[in-house]
């Protein structure tokens, strides 16, 4: 709860997954990948409940065994390739009681911490603002960005004056999927995360990791390999 107001967070993890198999449930860093998420969930001063949204069994009892409840299963056509995000959220809110707060947090951001989750709540209720999406900075600026056609052709995303350095673009950001967060009666009116009341919460790069490919496991472990080695001890003169 935060200042009075109860937070609900859910964890979706359906059990279809092509890029990697059970890559909800595939071992990261020592531990099934959805646990990296159980924990950071588990870690906040401010969430009421922790849930996950499921259609797989195994999975359901993965979550279980980290401590993650699991009032229900899925049903199957709102785990498909190709169902729209945002009628999982309204059957998920639909079934439990109502929170002031719904939180989404995906289990393919294993990096985004327990800090991560409270300083996006207390940015969200500093503000006044109905909803709060996790972003990071974009590594290249678009106005650098370029379409190729079939024959190889390229033609630049966006008009930028060219006389503008590099250093002189502005910086721009993309959603991170780590944080989705509103407030319950607009999420249900507006049936988005992303509306004109909508802030944004910066995470750095380093936290913004989404595993979606076998390389981003890989990328995945060397970041939490170099996070947890020890520090050398300082020698003496």
């Amino acid at each position: 709860m935060i200042n009075g107001k109860t937070v609900m967070a859910f964890i979706p993890a359906r059990g279809g997954s092509k890029g990697i198999p059970r890559k909800n449930i595939a071992m990261a860093a020592g531990k099934p990948l959805l646990a990296w998420t159980i924990e950071a969930a588990r870690g906040s001063r401010y969430i009421d409940r922790l849930i996950l949204t499921s259609d797989d069994e195994t999975i359901i009892g993965v979550a279980r065994e980290w401590g993650c409840e699991a009032p229900f299963v899925r049903p199957a056509e709102l785990a498909r390739d190709d169902t729209p995000g945002m009628d999982m959220v309204m059957h998920t809110v639909h079934n439990m009681p109502a929170y002031d707060y719904i939180l989404q947090l995906q289990p393919t951001s294993p990096l985004r911490t327990s800090e991560d989750i409270d300083l996006a709540l207390e940015l969200t209720e500093s503000r006044g603002a109905a909803a709060c999406v996790s972003v990071t900075k974009l590594a290249a600026s678009p106005h650098w960005m370029y379409a190729v056609d079939e024959r190889q052709r390229m033609s630049p995303l966006l008009e930028r004056n060219k006389l503008l350095p590099r250093q002189s673009l502005p910086d721009t950001y993309t959603l991170n999927g780590a944080i989705c967060l509103a407030e319950r009666k607009w999420l249900l009116q507006s049936r988005t995360f992303m509306g004109e009341e909508t802030i944004a919460y910066v995470m750095p790069r380093e936290r913004s990791v989404d595993i979606d490919a076998p390389i981003d496991l890989v990328v995945f472990e060397a970041l939490i390999a170099a996070r947890d080695k020890p520090v050398p001890a300082e020698r003496g003169n």
